[in-house]
Parts: structure tokens; sequence; C-alpha cells
């Protein structure tokens, strides 16, 4: 089980993550690369929001190859290009992030390998 530490001596969590996240003596660790928005058949859409979506379903059949969930995830690092698409990013964000929220850092960064990508999401995952 995942402890979540976010201590009341801090600034809350600014969105739906934790300060810290201690996972279980003895558990598994999954690290997962970073994903971009683009499906098997190479198909990139042009907006963030459908890009992000992307990028977390990829991590979940990740997960899922490792008999792990989203309830598993213990961080999240996610890059976008703009700080327009942090609202779209931060929608799906919280539609797969379980409870407790995994720590989590959000950057903005100048740009990927091909310019048409406009959001990366890598995770670490623990598991008994």
């Amino acid at each position: 089980m995942l402890k979540p530490h976010t201590p009341p001596s801090l600034h809350p969590p600014f969105a739906k993550y934790s300060h810290g996240v201690e996972a279980p003596p003895g558990a598994r660790l999954l690290f997962a690369s970073g994903q971009l928005g683009i499906t098997r058949d190479k198909h990139v859409p042009e907006d963030a929001m459908a890009q992000a979506d992307l990028c977390f379903k990829a991590l979940g059949e990740i997960l899922a190859s490792a008999g792990m969930s989203f309830r598993d995830v213990v961080r999240i690092n996610a890059f976008v290009t703009d700080r327009a698409y942090l609202k779209d990013y931060m929608a799906i964000r919280d539609r797969y992030v379980a409870e407790p929220p995994p720590a989590s850092t959000l950057m903005i960064v100048s740009g990927f390998a091909a310019e048409v990508y406009k959001v990366e999401v890598e995770i670490v995952a623990a598991a008994l």
C-alpha cells in the first residue's frame, strides 16, 4: 500500500498530487520511459489533450504488462511545450490519477525529438 506524505507544514499541492509517496518495503518497481502522444499506426493528434490521453493510455498498457495499475504509480514526470497546454494536460492526468495521488512534476520544455509532439509523460510505479 502506498503512503502519501503531504506535511501540513508545507504549502498544499497546487493540483492533484502528493508532495511525496512512500512505497512499502519489498515493493517491485517499474520505471516507464517517457511516452509521447502517438498511436501504434503513427498517428499524432494535433491537440495537446488528445496527445496527453494517448500518453496515459500507453502508460496504462505498460502498467498492465507488469501486473500493475494507476493505483501503483508513485511518481509522474510530465513535460509540455507551452503553458497553454497545462490545463489540458492536467485535465487528462486527473482522469487517470488514483488515490492517493502520486508525487508529480510538470515542466515546460522547449521541445521534443519531433516538433509535432506537445506532451510527454513518464512514471514510476511500485507494487508488492
